[in-house]
């Protein structure tokens, strides 16, 4: 009941046009009520452990689709598939190693991390706000290498909590 309740908000948030931090509220209540064991980190912890030269480098997922990430991702980032059973790329990495999974808004990333976590990784995290918020804030993403600003907005209702000027135009979708 309470994941319905807040799939149900959610969606309202998003269709009514409610404002962007009551819509934000209710991504992340429908987030942690379908993944309540999944650990999030916020952008600007992110930010600052990339930003750190004297901590491990955290390993950056992309839980997006290959049309997503082909527009734009963070630096670093490797693309997983949302729905694998599991991460042969990842079977080098110790237990413990750091790893932030991030998707358009951090739903499909939660089960990307609740999978990581029950295959024994310890050190996993779901990006709050994934990369519509890092990319909201001003913060970079790249194509190619190179920094764009451009973020594919996932679909139409799931667009709106990505601010208007980064929201890919069907045209760069197909990058």
């Amino acid at each position: 009941m309470r994941r319905l309740f807040a799939s149900l908000l959610c969606a309202v948030a998003l269709q009514a046009g409610c404002s962007e931090a009551l819509t934000w509220r209710a991504v992340n209540h429908m987030i942690a009520a379908d993944y309540p064991d999944v650990t999030a980190l916020t952008t600007d912890s992110l930010a600052a452990q990339l930003a750190d030269s004297t901590s491990p480098t955290p390993v950056l997922l992309d839980a997006r689709s290959p049309d997503e990430y082909a527009v734009s991702h963070l630096r670093g980032a490797r693309r997983v598939s949302p729905s694998a059973d599991a991460y042969p790329a990842l079977d080098t990495l110790a237990s413990d190693a750091p790893i932030v999974v991030y998707c358009s808004v951090g739903y499909r990333s939660a089960g990307v991390v609740q999978a990581l976590q029950t295959q024994g990784f310890s050190r996993v995290y779901n990006l709050k706000g994934s990369i519509f918020r890092w990319a909201n804030e001003g913060r970079p993403v790249y194509r190619n290498g190179e920094p764009v600003s451009a973020v594919h907005p996932y679909d139409a209702s799931w667009g709106q909590l990505l601010t208007d000027s980064l929201r890919a135009s069907p045209s760069s979708e197909s990058l």
